[in-house]
């Protein structure tokens, strides 16, 4: 690689603001950087006395730079970020945290909706929140469902219903749907829970208490008792939720270092009351200080795209850093709103700041305790089986009822665990139902038939069942053409399928390794077994419920393809064209009156 001539590249390199992307010679960006002043900042890199170990092995790969000039430093701020979350550099500290954050969404619909919503906000309506986890907002959902009746079912089942569901019984929804609620009441419990949801929870029972009055005033007795348990189940809320302070709304955050783990936990606190919190773990290259992962964090955080509705008014920090001012100049003007970056020592946000440097700790002890515990396991596996390393396992599972829709699952281990994002499933056609043998090696030729890079070439593959299953496995790597060889394992249950009691067998079943119930190493093989027997008969229920859905509608002549689409989704599933009436069936886009009769009695039995 030819050395980056950077004398000659600093000569004309201007001296305004702006962000620099470094590329190594097959053109990938491999750090982003912003300046105030790009000349000077660039220059620092390549001075001849940088002690920095991370500096002298980024500026190594250099092979070009290139420059994007901005307006201010509030502008490379922002930039910075883009890129950095665009092309995820290796040399830069990265969140990687790619989901979008959970929101509570209530809709604009006659009878508005409340709602669980992640991802773009396509939907017409108002978006709540970010919630620092789904389970947040599920909690919350949850608990509005019992103060304020709004439905919180699907378009499609609330379209459908007839008669009032289980919810109603409950108490749980008023009914939108079948009328069992004036527009005007539905409206006034929307309003309710939108003002819940903006914080103003004291308007709302302020509001309850003068229904309540002129309920009781007015005679209608029931209906004070009704608004009076909603009062009582608000404040029994608010008193749960509650933090002693006067602090309506700030994010904290905590920072801990341990064995060469970064740990930062985010506290969030809305309307008096802790909403949630999180622990991040960046990805951190060799050498990189506390102040820049920070700053990184806090960027990347805070200005990814969709992220403005997360921005506190005040955001606590753990320590001072440098590019405090600028940050917060930038999030100001993004929020539309002042936001300030400080710094405590005393009074009561110290103290949530002691909370969140503790819990950013603890974080960290819990997740290198757990990776120690998949250390230990893994090492004790591989001393078992005779390996030198084990860097990647698979495990195959074959799932069907009585020998219908049968699926065959591919469940992937690395040295951190469970690796999702690669498991595969195949649906497996062309053998005699039931023939789990053959269903074994069509999935095994599916996995690995087309293999071209030999990096994903397992070193342990797991098969489950017994030696049938392994003999029938071996027979497809007889004429293995790579040149690494995965070492095959069946893991045969016990009379009893009682866990602990595994057989493992190797050479087509001729031989056993025998292993203690109570061995690390066993159990990772029956955490890998598990997870591939969970992710088959997932694979297989699917299957089996997509075609009992479809099955019912091919019966019926003249429903083709496009109108069992339009049914299902219109009606939202199965179980909701069963409910429909017939003029319900008639409101489908192509379904006339007599095809809606004819759908209608082929359900019910009524030829």
């Amino acid at each position: 690689m030819a050395e980056f001539d950077h004398a000659h590249f600093l000569k004309t390199l201007s001296s305004d603001p702006g962000v620099y992307r470094m590329l190594d010679s097959d053109d990938n960006v491999i750090y982003v950087g912003k300046a105030k002043n790009l000349k000077k900042r660039v220059s620092s890199y390549f001075r001849s006395n940088v002690t920095d170990g991370k500096t002298r092995a980024l500026v190594s790969n250099i092979s070009d730079i290139d420059i994007t000039l901005t307006n201010t430093e509030t502008e490379a701020l922002l930039l910075e970020n883009n890129l950095i979350k665009k092309y995820q550099p290796r040399y830069n500290i990265l969140l990687r945290d790619d989901k979008s954050y959970p929101y509570i969404l209530l809709t604009a619909h006659t009878h508005p909706r409340l709602a669980f919503h992640r991802g773009s906000r396509k939907v017409k309506g108002e978006y709540f929140g970010p919630f620092p986890s789904a389970g947040a907002v599920s909690e919350s959902l949850r608990l509005m469902q019992k103060i304020f009746p709004v439905r919180q079912c699907e378009d499609a089942y609330y379209r459908a219903r007839s008669r009032p569901c289980l919810q109603f019984q409950l108490k749980r929804c008023s009914a939108p749907c079948t009328g069992e609620v004036s527009d005007d009441e539905y409206s006034q419990q929307v309003d309710f829970v939108r003002k819940f949801l903006a914080g103003k929870s004291h308007e709302v029972i302020a509001a309850l208490i003068t229904k309540m009055e002129a309920a009781s005033q007015a005679l209608q007795f029931e209906l004070a008792a009704k608004v009076r348990d909603q009062i009582m189940l608000l404040r029994k809320m608010q008193e749960q939720q509650s933090i002693s302070g006067n602090y309506a709304e700030m994010d904290v955050v905590g920072f801990a270092h341990l064995n060469g783990l970064n740990g930062i936990h985010l506290l969030m606190i809305r309307d008096h009351k802790v909403l949630g919190s999180k622990t991040y773990f960046p990805k951190v290259p060799k050498d990189s200080q506390q102040q820049e992962i920070l700053s990184s964090f806090l960027g990347q955080y805070y200005l990814a795209p969709g992220a403005t509705g997360r921005i506190a008014k005040e955001v606590i920090l753990p320590f001072v850093i440098d590019e405090a001012d600028v940050l917060g100049e930038a999030l100001s003007q993004v929020s539309e709103r002042k936001v300030t970056l400080k710094t405590v020592t005393r009074g009561e946000r110290a103290k949530y700041l002691q909370l969140a440097n503790k819990n950013a700790l603890n974080s960290i002890t819990v997740k290198q305790s757990t990776q120690d515990s998949i250390n230990k396991r893994y090492a004790q596996l591989k001393a078992t089986l005779g390996l030198d390393d084990i860097s990647r396992m698979e495990c195959f599972d074959i799932s069907h009822t009585m020998g219908e829709n049968t699926v065959a699952s591919c469940v992937v281990f690395d040295s951190q665990g469970p690796n999702n994002k690669e498991y595969r499933r195949f649906n497996v056609t062309g053998i005699t139902g039931g023939d789990d043998y053959a269903a074994m090696e069509f999935a095994l030729n599916k996995r690995y038939n087309k293999l071209v890079d030999e990096d994903k070439i397992p070193d342990v593959i797991f098969i489950d069942g017994g030696k049938g299953q392994l003999s029938r496995a071996e027979q497809y790597f007889s004429t293995w053409p790579h040149a690494k060889m995965p070492l095959l394992v069946g893991v045969a249950k016990g009379t009893s399928r009682k866990p602990g009691l595994e057989t493992l067998l190797i050479d087509g079943g001729r031989k056993t390794i025998p292993m203690d119930s109570d061995a690390p190493a066993l159990h990772l093989i029956q955490h890998i077994r598990d997870e591939s027997h969970r992710f088959a008969i997932a694979g297989h229920r699917n299957k089996r419920q997509k075609q009992r859905t479809q099955s019912l509608l091919e019966e019926i002549s003249g429903v083709g393809s496009t109108r069992r689409q339009t049914l299902l989704k219109f009606l939202g599933g199965m179980q909701g064209v069963k409910a429909a009436n017939i003029d319900q069936l008639k409101q489908v886009p192509g379904i006339s009156s007599d095809m809606a009769e004819k759908i209608f009695n082929h359900l019910h039995d009524k030829g």
